[in-house]
Order: C-alpha cells, then structure tokens, then sequence
C-alpha cells in the first residue's frame, strides 16, 4: 500500500538533517550515561525500580505517543471529525486512572517484574507461558508497525529507501536500549515526549492562524462537512448512521471499557514503565500523571487532521492522489519553514523510535524472564540473564523489521493496531478483572478464559466480519464489536471453569485478589510522596472530571 501520496517531498536542507543529526547524537548519549546503572538484570530491564513518579508518568505516555497515533489520529481527525476525541477522554484516561488507582498496588505490591508473572502467581504456569507467548507475538508485531510506518514517511518525505529507514531507525533503538536498558528507553522517552510537541504546537498554531483561527476552522468544516462533523455524540444513537460506523454503546463499552481497558491495564509496554518506579506511590502515580498531558493530546494531533481538511479539500477523496493519513505531511509541506521542518521531521521520528523501544524493551523482559528464564533455564546467576537479556533485545529487533511488512497487508495502520488490540490485549483484560476481584476463578479457568477469548475475537473479525457473515460499517467498528466478543466469551467460560475446577487455598492469594492484603500493599510513602497534590486520589479524579468536562463543548 502507499502510506502517503508520492507529492509530499519535503523541501529539506542542511539545517533540517543538522537538526536530526543532533537528535541521534543525543539519543545514544543517554545510552551511554545510563549504561552506567546497569549492573544486574533488575537495573536493566526495570532500572532498578529506581526512578521518581515525573521520569515514569512522561514516559508511560510518551511510549503511547508512537508516530502511528500521531499520522493515524490526526487521519482520524480528518475523517471522523471530532468524534476521535472518544479515543482519549473515554478510550484512556478512565481506564489510566483505573490502572493507577487499582491495579498498581497488585502489580507493585506483589513485586513482579511483569504483567504475565502476576497471571503465574495468580493462576500458574500455564495461564502464564500462554499470556507471555501471546504478549511476545504482539510486542514485536506492533514494534514492526511502528517501523514501517516510519520506513513509508521517511520514503515518502525524504527520499529514503524504506529498507534503509527500516535499518537504520532498528539500529538505533538497538543500541540505546542493548546499552542502557529500560532506563536508557525511558529517559529517551522523556526527551521523546518534548520533541514531539515541539514538532506538533508550531504546526497547530500556524495551521489554525492559515484558516482564520478556530472559528474559521469550525464555519468552513461546518459549510462542508455538516454540524455534527465538529461534535463527539451526535449522530451516535443505536442504528443511526454516522462516519465513525459506531454507536454510543459499542463507543461506551467495546472502546471505553473492554478495548481501553484492555490495552491501558495489561498491556506492559506500559506497565512496564510504572513498575519501574521507586516505589509504590510513585507507581500508582505514574499513569496518573500521564494522564493530563493524554486529555490535550487532541489539540495537537485531531485539531491538525481538521486543518489539513480544511486547507486541502480534496483529501482522503478518490482520485485526489492524498489519502487521509497524509494530513500531518500535508501541513508539514505546506506550512513549516527550513528549521522548524527539521524539529518537526525530527518529532515524527521520535514518536516512531519511542513506540518502537517500549515494545522491544517489554519484549525482551517477558521473554528473558516468563519465558527462557521460567521454562527453559531455570536458576542460572543473573548475570546470565542480563545477557540473555541484551542478546533478546537484538532479536526483538531483527523480528521487528520482519513484522514491519505484515503491516502492508492493512489499508490503514491504525485499524491494524487497534485488530491487534482485540486479539491480544481484550483477553488478557478479561482474566485479570475477573482473577483479581473473584476469589473463586480457578487456575484452569484463567487458561481457558484466556484461550477461548483471544479465538473468539479472531473468529468474529476474520470468519464473522471479513467472511461476510455479519455486516459492519467500517473495520474501527468490527474491532469495537470484537472486543466486546472476546470479553463475553472469556468472562463466560471463566466463570463456567471456576464453577467445575478446584481454587487456589486461600492463603496463595494473599495481594492477589482484592481484599487481600500484602505487605507491598502496606508500603509508605517516601518523604514528600504524601503532599496532598500528589495524592494519587486527588489525581485520578482530577484527571476524570477535567475529561469529561472536555466534552461539554462538543456536545451541545
């Protein structure tokens, strides 16, 4: 497929590669300095749970922030209008704030090094080989997207060859991460976060002054597109049609809470971030933090989509030789300077690196630790596992650069993303909500909850959905529905399984189940931790009202 229309060269120059030359030249010197801290497979694949709430909560969004968010949520934008608000205020901060304030004393408390070890701990060994197969196909699968996607822009903007840019952005993520381990990723991730804002405000800022600021905006989409083009819930009610091919109970559940909750709590890309955190408080704060930066991503990522409509009417329509993924190159082209250009093209590729690093360095713990070191050789000296642990991450790469053009088989990159989340991601949502609040689910029922709810959401999308049997508007609306098929399915064989299998005794349950409690449960504070603004209460709900109050204006 062509991911951007072949006209958008850049007019690049020695400024702008000056610009990304620098960037490059930083990003391997933090490799470097955080190599340093890395003396044990702890430092190198949790930094030690050493690092303050500020570093991690930058990070854990700035993981998210991937360049295929960017380009596809700005297409969103441009297609959808402003119903791609959904994606943040009801698709990740309600489920951010549930992950902060639930589920990170579980995962901190019970001192697990990942996502899948807690399901071995909960349920054993099968529930966790299963869940850490299943997280490592699709770590290095979504590491893939993220590659290609980059590869496509860069073809597209500078000329590059895509296999150069597939091998030499790889390469680079490859030695920062092989060096310094997940600090090295997480501090570059936080420099990430700051150069992709600064690539994105100068572009919104000057778009919106080229179309007569907002109001402009608004009466020009409004004179072309209609009313309810620049709202979140017109248009949304059971069997009325409208762009996004959904209604408000598939947006409500399969996107704002199976989906959303699906991907936030479990996928430990992101988690992964939190628990390297150092301690308990600053690990529960975490996603809170990223949460308010998370409500205003919109303004910088849909806004432009809306620009680049306005400013070139003929995109996404056939014939015209632009789809709707080329609405940030767009404004790139057509608005920035030489200079500003170069921090712009340098945002976009460090958007891609950080999606990419968060999957490589969550990859290459859930595969050292759950399973080579859990399965295949067992008790060895750690220093065997933080070379095992670097070796892996090598791997991850060279497969990374594999998957990337199985990602050429999707039309549109964000659809792929969100196909992935459903098979894997749902699932896994699924066995932990109900594991962690049900003392009854049994160890057998959390592998077939598992199992049976990741072939229910493929059957529903490939057999169901693209054999014809059921009829869907759009794919974004197919992977709603098989999400919400995926939690039914696991949720119902789950509860069946408990009731014919033996539990857990009690006693192994301690700081697993909620109710329970252990003693990371009981950690306090570090000093200055229990100041009231960093209550993670106050944080959390601060976090939810100021979302939803972001929705009034586009709801009248």
């Amino acid at each position: 497929m062509s991911y951007l229309a072949e006209g958008l060269r850049l007019p690049t120059n020695g400024l702008d590669y000056t610009i990304l030359a620098i960037y490059f030249i930083v990003v391997l010197g933090i490799g470097f300095a955080a190599r340093a801290s890395v003396k044990t497979s702890l430092d190198f694949f949790l930094s030690g749970r050493s690092l303050p709430a500020w570093v991690t909560g930058l990070a854990f969004v700035s993981a998210n922030l991937g360049a295929t968010e960017i380009l596809g949520m700005a297409a969103n934008g441009a297609q959808y209008g402003v119903y791609t608000v959904h994606w943040y205020w009801i698709g990740a901060i309600p489920a951010m704030v549930f992950l902060g304030l639930v589920m990170m004393p579980f995962y901190y408390g019970s001192k697990v090094r990942s996502v899948p070890e807690f399901l071995l701990h909960r349920f054993g060994p099968s529930s966790h080989l299963l869940s850490s197969i299943i997280f490592a196909v699709s770590a290095v699968l979504i590491a893939g997207v993220n590659l290609y996607a980059m590869a496509i822009v860069l073809e597209a903007l500078l000329g590059w060859p895509q296999w150069v840019a597939i091998v030499v952005a790889g390469l680079f993520v490859l030695v920062y991460i092989t060096i310094g381990g997940l600090s090295s990723a997480i501090y570059n991730e936080v420099l990430q976060f700051f150069v992709i804002l600064a690539a994105l405000i100068p572009l919104t800022v000057v778009g919106l002054k080229r179309v007569g600021g907002w109001g402009g905006l608004t009466d020009s989409l409004t004179d072309s597109k209609g009313g309810a083009f620049l709202t979140a819930w017109q248009g949304t009610g059971v069997g009325s049609p409208n762009p996004l091919g959904a209604n408000w109970l598939t947006i409500v559940l399969g996107l704002g809470f199976v989906m959303s909750f699906g991907y936030w709590t479990t996928n430990f890309a992101e988690v992964q971030r939190a628990l390297s955190a150092k301690n308990l408080s600053a690990a529960k704060r975490t996603p809170l933090i990223a949460a308010f930066p998370k409500i205003f991503i919109p303004l910088v990522v849909i806004v432009p989509g809306l620009i680049a409509l306005v400013m070139e009417p003929t995109l996404g329509k056939a014939g015209s030789g632009l789809q709707y993924n080329d609405a940030i190159p767009v404004l790139m082209r057509d608005l920035l300077p030489n200079g500003v250009l170069g921090i712009a093209v340098t945002g976009l590729l460090a958007a891609f690196m950080a999606g990419m690093a968060a999957n490589v360095s969550s990859f290459n713990t859930v595969f050292t630790n759950d399973i080579w070191g859990a399965y295949l050789k067992k008790d060895r000296e750690d220093a065997y596992y933080l070379k095992t642990g670097r070796i892996v991450t090598a791997v991850g790469v060279l497969i990374g650069m594999g998957t990337a053009f199985i990602a050429s088989s999707f039309s549109n990159i964000m659809n792929y993303l969100q196909t992935l989340f459903s098979f894997f991601n749902v699932p896994l949502f699924v066995v932990f909500i109900i594991g962690m609040f049900w003392k009854r689910t049994t160890p057998a029922a959390g592998f077939w909850g598992l199992l049976s709810g990741t072939v229910a959401a493929m059957l529903n999308y490939f057999w169901l959905y693209k054999g014809g049997v059921i009829s869907i508007p759009t794919d974004q609306g197919a992977n709603f529905v098989s999400s919400i098929v995926a939690f039914v399915v696991g949720a119902v064989v789950m509860v069946i399984v408990s009731y014919v299998t033996e539990p857990k005794p009690a006693a192994k349950l301690d700081g697993l189940v909620y109710g329970t409690r252990s003693p990371g449960m009981d950690e306090v504070a570090a000093e200055g931790d229990d100041a009231w603004y960093r209550r993670p209460a106050l944080l959390g709900w601060g976090a939810l009202v100021l979302a939803a109050v972001c929705y009034v204006p586009f709801s009248l």
